[in-house]
Formats: C-alpha cells, structure tokens, sequence
C-alpha cells in the first residue's frame, strides 16, 4: 500500500486481535486493520498495558506516533506508518504497520555494510533529535529494500536521555539534507498533530535539540552516565 492508503486502513480499519507478542515489557499486541477489502498486519500498544515508569510519564504510545509525525515532517520515512486511534479494542493505543523484515537483520549486522551507512547516519540523528532512550540494535530492520526504526515509546522527554548502540558514526558530519531537514524543526512551525501528541516542555526541547545538532554539524559522541540501553540488542 501507499503511505495513505495504509495510514487510512490503520485509521479506519475494523481492528481484529491475533494475541501478543512475547517479549515486550509492556503490552504489545499483533493486529490486522481492514478497511474496503484492504488488510494489513499491525502492532497495537494499548495505554492500558503500559507498566508504570519513573522518568516517563504514562502515554507512551503518544511518543510512538509523534516519532512517525516528525519522520513524515522531515521527509525521512524512517519510522512505519504510526496512528492513533482511540477506539481500538483495548482502548486508546498506538497503531503501527509491520514491515515485512527480512527475520535476521539488525543494527549490529548492517552497520558493516557500507551500503546502509548514510541510512544508518540519519537514524543516528533522527535518534539525537527525539532524544530516544531506547535505540536497542534490534530496533533498526532491514525491510522492503531500506532501513526502517521502531519501537519509540521512550522518546522527546525534555530531559536529556540519549541511550543508543549507534555510536560507530560519533563524529561523522551530518549529510547536506539531514542537517537541511533539522534546520526546519527551529525554522517551520511544528505540525499541529505533534502540538497534541506532547508538552510544551518537550516541544521546546525538540527545537532546542535541533538547533545544537545544525549548529555543530556532526553526530555527538557518547556522553557520561548511560549513553547505551539494555539489553543490546
């Protein structure tokens, strides 16, 4: 499907529940969305299944789709497909497209690849951007010919929490359109959708993040404290 045509089905679509996916420490759930004889596979997090967290507020399935919003803006298309949708089965939750990955790629067996190098950069820096305190190396997927980023719920906190296993391009200069896009978050007004997906303290965060990575030029290094997550993968 087109992006619209999936954000509809995802939007609109009657929603049927095939169970959960192991592993995840909130409540994940495998879905298909169907609209007018278009079906597509989604994960659904539900709020309602979110474990309580001490830094993050509740609402983490809100960051999940402001994470699309500000990869749809920037015109990177890293992140899949990402609704909202407030009549889902368990409640209000996020929908996101599953893109068909390839089952055995991750960020630790692409990053040799020179190949993805310049997708690789720009997660680097979408990641800095939305101050993501998550970028696990299973969470970047090898996927209909590109690289796609997921799993985004511990993101934008106005706080600075960078926890990443992309430090092989620390240092690196941002690409010319890269660091053009990120002119754009301090220069543009932000989308409206994203106005109601976070606070005005962590909007502003956003901006300022921006302007530190257009003023510097390049991909920060690690910094002190925790810069990786756990587990690595």
């Amino acid at each position: 499907m087109t992006d619209p045509a999936a954000t509809e089905v995802l939007g609109r679509g009657a929603i049927e529940v095939h169970g959960r996916i192991a592993g995840s420490s909130n409540v994940t759930l495998l879905v298909t969305c169907a609209l007018d004889g278009r079906e597509l596979l989604a994960v659904y997090k539900p709020r309602r299944g979110e474990r309580e967290l001490w830094d993050f507020p509740p609402g983490l399935h809100r960051r999940e789709v402001a994470a699309r919003v500000v990869s749809d803006w920037l015109g990177w298309d890293v992140v899949p497909e990402t609704v909202l949708r407030a009549d889902a089965p368990f409640g209000e939750g996020s929908l996101q497209r599953v893109v068909d990955e390839d089952g055995v790629s991750h960020y630790f067996t692409l990053r040799d690849d020179p190949r993805w190098h310049p997708e690789l950069r720009r997660i680097a820096a979408f990641d800095v951007l939305t101050n993501n305190a998550d970028r696990k190396g299973g969470h970047v997927l090898l996927a209909e010919g590109r690289l796609w980023a997921i799993d985004h719920g511990l993101t934008f906190h106005a706080e600075p929490k960078l926890r990443t296993v992309i430090w092989d391009f620390a240092g690196d200069p941002l690409d010319d359109a890269v660091r053009e896009a990120l002119a754009r978050v301090e220069a543009e007004p932000l989308p409206g959708e994203l106005l109601e997906l976070l606070d005005d303290e962590e909007l502003d965060a956003l901006v300022r993040r921006a302007r530190a990575l257009v003023r510097a030029g390049r991909l920060p290094a690690p910094g002190a404290g925790r810069p990786y997550p756990w587990p690595l993968v």
